[in-house]
């Protein structure tokens, strides 16, 4: 999925299709954070500048408190 230049929302999305698509799960939720050379090099000039981006899909979705468990573990919490 990201043997090109891509933008990161495209690619995460493209990776919870991937899934999804391959493999029939229930549901899947998919976390990106990259470090944008964009930010470091022009604009804001701001070494360290994470953006993150995020798909969710099938019982991530529609399941509130499974949508929250997932991300509490994410965040370490």
């Amino acid at each position: 999925v990201a043997s090109r230049p891509q933008l990161q929302e495209r690619m995460t999305t493209e990776i919870a299709d991937a899934i999804m698509d391959g493999l029939k799960p229930s549901g899947v939720a998919v976390v990106v954070q990259a470090e944008h050379l964009c930010m470091i090099m022009r604009g804001v000039k701001k070494p360290g500048s994470n953006i993150i981006t995020s798909a969710i899909r099938g019982a991530f979705r529609s399941k509130t408190e499974t949508r929250a468990e997932f991300f509490s573990l994410i965040q370490g919490k």
